[in-house]
């Protein structure tokens, strides 16, 4: 079996590994200052978007965070393997930054 097999299962407490989210905030404690507020601004910006389409062609009643709320209570394994996801997709768009 692979040694990265469970890497999205490790202990999120594991000092030599931790977690993607740990990780992330790691890495973006250490980066430059521009480097992550313009990465978090593309992830604002996401957000945004995203937003805009979940609530496409909704009427005005629609609020977007109880369908949020909803969709999480219902589908709480996969929203949490797709955040754990994303934190590493983020730590990598930081840790590309540094090397250039």
């Amino acid at each position: 079996m692979s040694m990265f097999g469970n890497w999205f299962t490790e202990d999120e407490d594991d000092i030599f590994m931790g977690s993607p989210k740990s990780k992330f905030f790691d890495v973006s404690r250490e980066a430059s200052k521009d480097i992550v507020e313009e990465e978090i601004d593309k992830i604002i910006e996401k957000l945004a978007v995203l937003e805009m389409i979940v609530s496409q062609d909704k009427d005005e009643n629609f609020d977007i965070n109880e369908y949020i709320k909803e969709y999480t209570l219902e589908n709480h394994e996969k929203v949490k393997a797709m955040k754990k996801g994303l934190y590493v997709e983020f730590t990598g768009e930081i840790i590309c930054r540094l090397d250039s």
